[in-house]
């Protein structure tokens, strides 16, 4: 009997690593077209323009793929000259790659299903001609489903190519018969959500969240806040972690009342929204310290850092790794380093870096989190991660912000949620964060680069950007929340309510959470289409 599965696009990290192993597993170890490597991944050269058609088996194994590309040069292009002049005549020409299925899936059937959703893709964005490199392993299937050869052969002696195009509309007008769905609704998805909070989260970790609630005095959910703090604790190289009820702001407040028992006077950075909200809770707190704050997007150069640290003989030093606000990740190598010199005690506000970025907290006495944003989970949990001597409290300390009772091993000192704690168990459960780091920062560096492209200037400098957020400053007369509300409409959850970025008229994409990859490529030319027009009408109204 054949086995069940489904497709769809490739939206998640976990199933584009999934995506990257088959294309080894295809094209290395089946075909010798790459050569072999330890990790056993293939990450195609055009991987960050590519959307890939998947066939998920019922427990969620990538058991096909095919990759979709719509920009020129194409693979073909590289392999044979004076491509069109081989093709009949067309609108509009992509090219379709990395036709994929595992060995013990293999039947005519799923990859006509891969081939027709493709096609249904294809036509929806306007071409109506593919191409494909088929490999002459399997030509009668590639005939049977559809495409027609054309020119010489193409590659290696030992991985030969027939160049093949396909006529996409008369594919696509039978799609429907094929699987089952009329007028693309198999390709319709929800709002795809690029905001720093609240994040897409994996289906593994709403099915956790849903799930029935139990008493937080059991042992067993003692024992499962326990193996979350652990899992940070092996995520970051921290010593142990905190898991408190609230916000990352709770958690920089429990910081900074754990900050008073410090001996000297601290240093805070402030080079955004949330470096001022650190210096605005140190205040909170009764703290005494020195500021120092550069204008917004501006990182923070070591050579600074230090002089300010030495020159007010700092005995701590408090920062933020990943300034939301602006999009620049500040040196935490160099913040180290700083801090080592001055034998100050590092802190740092790490809520928008953790579980989107690598983080060693290795020479960092206190580190704030959130179980949103890079980890992937619902808001409503707060870490504070912390490495050397235990943080020591000063009466009068409210018990809540008292790291303390939230350190013990043998309990739960407050109410918990057992959702909230389940949903995080679930989302730090994922065995890729490598492989999602990589991910996230390539897609990343994509995004930039085709943001520019349209025009748009980024607040963060290259060199100091964040893969996880991106701010972007909008040309003044284009009013920030017309674009981010009109993105909406469009079908992209962009970040823009804040009051920090209405008062600069700017807005962010945001790379956290399980993040729309496909619906990504589309985004950068959706926002300069909404920009272009409120740019038109603005120049007729003048």
């Amino acid at each position: 009997m054949m086995n069940r599965y489904r497709i769809k696009l490739a939206e998640t990290p976990a199933e584009r690593e999934q995506v990257h192993r088959l294309n080894y597993e295809t094209f290395v170890e089946e075909i010798p077209q790459h050569a072999p490597n330890p990790e056993r991944l293939l990450v195609d050269r055009f991987d960050a323009e590519n959307e890939y058609a998947i066939a998920l088996a019922g427990d969620g194994e990538v058991i096909g793929m095919l990759a979709l590309r719509a920009r020129r040069p194409f693979s073909l292009d590289q392999k044979l000259e004076r491509l069109d002049d081989y093709l009949p005549p067309h609108r509009s020409l992509c090219e379709l790659r990395l036709l994929a299925v595992r060995r013990e899936h293999r039947h005519r059937v799923l990859m006509r299903d891969l081939v027709a959703f493709t096609a249904q893709r294809c036509v929806q964005a306007g071409h109506d001609l593919a191409v494909i490199s088929g490999t002459t392993r399997q030509l009668a299937l590639y005939r049977h489903l559809g495409f027609e050869p054309f020119g010489p052969l193409v590659g290696a002696p030992d991985a030969q190519f027939q160049p093949m195009f396909l006529s996409l509309e008369g594919l696509q007008a039978s799609a429907g018969d094929v699987l089952g769905v009329t007028d693309g609704a198999q390709v319709a998805r929800a709002p795809a959500r690029f905001t720093p909070g609240p994040v897409a989260v994996s289906a593994a970790t709403a099915a956790a969240m849903a799930g029935e609630a139990i008493a937080h005095r059991s042992g067993e959910f003692v024992d499962s806040v326990a193996r979350v703090r652990r899992t940070l604790c092996q995520l970051t190289g921290a010593g142990d972690a905190a898991l408190l009820v609230g916000t990352g702001t709770l958690a920089n407040d429990a910081v900074a009342i754990a900050l008073r028992a410090r001996p000297g006077r601290g240093l805070v950075l402030a080079n955004g929204e949330f470096g001022e909200r650190l210096i605005e809770q140190a205040h909170c707190a009764g703290l005494e310290f020195e500021e120092l704050r550069l204008p917004w997007g501006e990182p923070f150069p070591e050579a600074q850092v230090a002089e300010a640290a030495a020159r007010g003989g700092a005995g701590w030093l408090w920062a933020v790794h990943c300034e939301t606000s602006t999009g620049v990740l500040n040196d935490l190598d160099a913040l180290k380093r700083s801090a080592e010199r001055a034998r100050a005690a590092l802190c740092l506000d790490c809520v928008s870096s953790i579980g989107a970025v690598p983080v060693r907290l290795d020479g960092v006495w206190l580190a704030s989190a959130s179980s949103a944003k890079g980890l992937a989970a619902y808001s409503g949990l707060a870490a504070v991660l912390v490495n050397g001597a235990a943080p020591r409290t000063v009466p009068p300390t409210p018990r809540y912000l008292d790291l303390g009772h939230w350190l013990r091993r043998d309990s739960v000192p407050f109410t918990h949620s057992s959702n909230l704690v389940a949903a995080l168990a679930a989302a730090l459960a994922r065995p890729d964060w490598e492989a999602r780091f990589r991910n996230t920062a390539r897609d990343a560096c994509w995004l930039r680069e085709a943001l520019r492209a349209q025009g748009f200037a980024l607040v963060a400098p290259e060199a100091a950007s964040s893969p996880s957020v991106a701010s972007i400053a909008l040309p003044e007369a284009v009013p920030a929340a017309e674009v981010g509300a009109a993105m909406a409409r469009r079908g992209f959850e962009i970040a823009w309510r804040s009051a920090y970025l209405a008062s600069r008229n700017w807005v962010q994409v945001a790379l956290m959470g399980e993040y729309d990859r496909a619906a990504l490529r589309q985004l950068p030319e959706a926002l300069a289409a909404e920009v272009r027009e409120r740019t038109r009408h603005g120049e007729r109204a003048a």
